[in-house]
C-alpha cells in the first residue's frame, strides 16, 4: 500500500499541536543554559519557547564569569521581564555598577522578584544592595553570605525597599552589628528563616531583639558565635515553631540555656558541635521534650555520657537518621553497631570531618 502523503498543512498542524505541547513540557525540565542552547536550533523553536513566561522566570548565573554585563543583558530581553529568582552565587564579575546600571536602564525589570542570591559576591557594597533593593518591592528571600564589605546601612536599605523578606541568610556578613537586628526584628515579624553565622558583632541584645519580635522564625543559624550566652539562648523558646536551630562553637550555653530551648518541642535539626558546657542533664530535658528530632549532633562534648543516649533512644529512636556523637569521650558505647541497636533508622553517624 502506498504510504499516505504527509500534507503541508498536517506537517504544519503536527508541529503547531504536538511538538508544542512537547516542548511545553520538555522545556520547563531543562537547565536555562539547555534553553538557551534551544533557541537558536530554529526560528520557529525560538518563537515556541518564547512564547512560554513560565520558563523564564529564573536567571540563573551562579558560578559564570561577566555575571554583571550578563545580567544587564538578560534583563534587556521582553522574556526575563516576570523573572522571580535570580542566583549570582559565586559569579565572577559583579560590581555595584551593575546594579546602578540595572537600576536606570530597567527599573522595573525586577518588579516580580522574590528571590536574590548574591551569595560570594563580595565586591558588592552598600550602594549597589540600595541600588538593587530600591527596585525589587517583592523580595521575599535574600541571601549575600561571605560579604565583609556590607554594613548596617545594607540592612536599612533592604527593610525600607523590601517589606515582605521571609528567608534572610547573612551568614560571613562580619561588619552586621545590633543595629542591623534591631532593623530585622522591627521590619520583618513574619521572619522564618535567618542566618547570621559568623557576624560576630551581634552580641545578646542583637539577638533578643529578633528573638522577642520574630516568633514565627522556624530556621535559626547561628553556627560559629560564641559571644552569646543563656541571656539569649533562653530566649530561643520564645520561638514555637522552630525546626532547625545550629549552635555550633556554642561555648557558653549551659543545660540550663538548653533547658529551655527544649520548649521547642518541634525541634527537628539541632546542632550543638562544641557546646563545651553541656552535660547529661541538658540533653536528657532535651530529648524528653523534642521527640521528633532527625539530626543531633553532640560533637566534642565531653560532658555528655551513655545516660544521654539511654533517654535520648526512648524518644528519638524512630526518628533520628542523623547523630554524632564523635569525640564524646564519655559516650562508651558509640561505635556503628552499638549505635543502630538504640537508633536503627540511623543513616549518618559523622556531621563533622
Amino acid at each position: 500500500m502506498e504510504a499516505k502523503k504527509v500534507t503541508e498543512e498536517e506537517a504544519e498542524t503536527w508541529k503547531r499541536e504536538i511538538v508544542t505541547s512537547v516542548m511545553r513540557l520538555v522545556s520547563t525540565r531543562l537547565p536555562q543554559t539547555d534553553l538557551i542552547s534551544l533557541l537558536l536550533v530554529s526560528p520557529w523553536l525560538y518563537r515556541t519557547l518564547v512564547s512560554y513566561p513560565s520558563i523564564w522566570l529564573n536567571i540563573d548565573l551562579r558560578e559564570m564569569t561577566n555575571a554583571g554585563d550578563r545580567l544587564l543583558a538578560a534583563l534587556s530581553l521582553p522574556r526575563y521581564r516576570q523573572v522571580k529568582h535570580i542566583n549570582l552565587e559565586f559569579a565572577q564579575g559583579v560590581v555595584d555598577s551593575h546594579f546602578k546600571l540595572v537600576k536606570a536602564r530597567c527599573p522595573d525589570a525586577l518588579l516580580s522578584l522574590e528571590c536574590l542570591n548574591l551569595n560570594g559576591c563580595q565586591k558588592i557594597s552598600d550602594s549597589g544592595i540600595e541600588d538593587i533593593t530600591s527596585i525589587c518591592p517583592k523580595f521575599k528571600v535574600f541571601s549575600m553570605y561571605w560579604n565583609v564589605r556590607v554594613t548596617d546601612a545594607s540592612i536599612r536599605h533592604l527593610v525600607k525597599h523590601c517589606r515582605h523578606i521571609i528567608d534572610l541568610n547573612l551568614s560571613g556578613c562580619k561588619s552586621l552589628t545590633d543595629k542591623s537586628m534591631g532593623l530585622v526584628a522591627e521590619s520583618y515579624q513574619e521572619l522564618e528563616s535567618l542566618n547570621i553565622t559568623r557576624c560576630v558583632k551581634i552580641t545578646d541584645d542583637g539577638l533578643l531583639k529578633v528573638l522577642q519580635k520574630c516568633s514565627s522564625l522556624q530556621t535559626l543559624n547561628l553556627y560559629a558565635l560564641s559571644g552569646f550566652t543563656d541571656k539569649a539562648y533562653k530566649k530561643i523558646s520564645l520561638l514555637a515553631d522552630l525546626r532547625f536551630l545550629d549552635l555550633c562553637g556554642a561555648q557558653n550555653i549551659s543545660d540550663e540555656g538548653l533547658g529551655d530551648i527544649a520548649k521547642c518541642n518541634k525541634l527537628e535539626s539541632l546542632n550543638l558541635t562544641w557546646c563545651v558546657r553541656i552535660t547529661d542533664a541538658g540533653v536528657i530535658t532535651m530529648a524528653n521534650s523534642c521527640t521528633s528530632l532527625e539530626f543531633l549532633s553532640l560533637f566534642g562534648i565531653v560532658g555528655v555520657t551513655d545516660r544521654c543516649l539511654e533517654i535520648l533512644s526512648q524518644t528519638c529512636s524512630t526518628t533520628l537518621t542523623t547523630l554524632d556523637v564523635n569525640g564524646c569521650i564519655g559516650i562508651k558505647r558509640r561505635s556503628r553497631e552499638e549505635l543502630l541497636k538504640m537508633f536503627p533508622r540511623l543513616t549518618c553517624f559523622k556531621v563533622h570531618s
